[in-house]
């Protein structure tokens, strides 16, 4: 249901998470304030800039700019943590190797999950199963990107229950079965400077990555302050800039999300074009739901949408999985 939206909301959620936990935190003004913004985002463009998230601007930073020497290390140092099958697709991937929709992105990136034991999800999750390929220069890599996630997590749950008040349920309504034991990814992204010394334009194979929707229920964005690349598409087909705004995250919502709204929210389609002659880093932390969670719509979603089903069941890890092992060129 995304509109002809030329801009992206700013949503100051600071109300919010100070009232998450809160049993009558639906009755709160300021929190019925942020779920009003919550929806109108997530029913007109399914992107929104999230401000007053409490996570330190120093950290926003420091990850990225460990991120930036990870990939500034030498290709062979950088080869140590390659990801591979046997890593369970976890590490590092070479510019080209990720591919959306059978084209190459141009890209490099390191690939983490949330960490699985053998058998904990039987032949489904078996792919996946390992632990996450940390380089060990820069030293402080692990700690800071695992402290990153656990900042990630929880602002993503708190997020996620004022987006369950603003479909009509209770704010605990996408936990439990579907998302109270949540799995995540984490992509750490290196996007090269556009090489066109000759000033013509960027050729279309050249996309930093293209046009996709995300596969999880939110994703949180944390990119370059000074460097435009993140594009999303409108009704219309335009590409609308979301352009950075320091201290805050890019929030969208996924295609779990869209299943479970029964449509009523968007996963909209979004890419990266570099067009400056400077390497963007990006972080990319995608809440989704329990690994063997199945999402169909909710029942409160198919009243507000004709009754019907609009959208079939999918069983998350499956559906991950089966992405997974499509995405890349070994």
């Amino acid at each position: 249901m995304a509109t002809d939206f030329k801009s992206i909301p700013i949503i100051d959620v600071a109300p919010l998470l100070a009232k998450s936990d809160d049993p009558e935190m639906a009755q709160d003004p300021g929190v019925s304030s942020v779920v009003r913004q919550l929806d109108q985002a997530c029913r007109e463009s399914g992107f929104f800039y999230v401000k007053g998230h409490g996570i330190p601007d120093s950290l926003l930073k420091e990850v990225k700019e460990l991120i930036r020497k990870f990939f500034e290390l030498p290709y062979e140092e950088k080869l140590k943590i390659k990801m591979t099958p046997e890593t369970g697709y976890r590490g590092y991937q070479r510019l080209g190797e990720n591919v959306t929709k059978g084209t190459p992105d141009m890209h490099e990136a390191i690939d983490c999950y949330r960490e699985m034991k053998p058998g904990m999800y039987g032949a489904v999750g078996q792919p996946m199963e390992g632990s996450n390929e940390w380089p060990a220069n820069p030293s402080n890599f692990k700690q800071r990107m695992e402290e990153y996630v656990r900042l990630c997590t929880d602002l993503s749950r708190k997020i996620l229950r004022g987006i369950a008040l603003a479909l009509g349920g209770s704010a605990d309504e996408l936990e439990g079965e579907r998302a109270g034991d949540p799995f995540w990814v984490m992509r750490l992204i290196g996007y090269p400077g556009v090489h066109n010394a000759n000033g013509k334009d960027m050729p279309e194979n050249d996309i930093g990555c293209g046009a996709h929707t995300d596969y999880g229920l939110l994703t949180l964005v944390n990119q370059d302050d000074d460097i435009p690349a993140l594009q999303v598409r409108n009704v219309s087909g335009e590409w609308i800039w979301a352009v950075p705004i320091p201290g805050t995250f890019v929030c969208n919502i996924g295609d779990m999300l869209k299943i479970l709204s029964n449509g009523l929210y968007e996963s909209t389609l979004h890419r990266v074009i570099n067009n400056s002659p400077k390497y963007r880093v990006c972080v990319a932390f995608f809440y989704e739901p329990n690994f063997d969670a199945a999402i169909e719509p909710l029942d409160m979603c198919k009243q507000r949408t004709d009754g019907t089903m609009k959208f079939e069941r999918a069983v998350y890890g499956e559906h991950l999985v089966n992405k997974v092992l499509t995405n890349f060129v070994m």
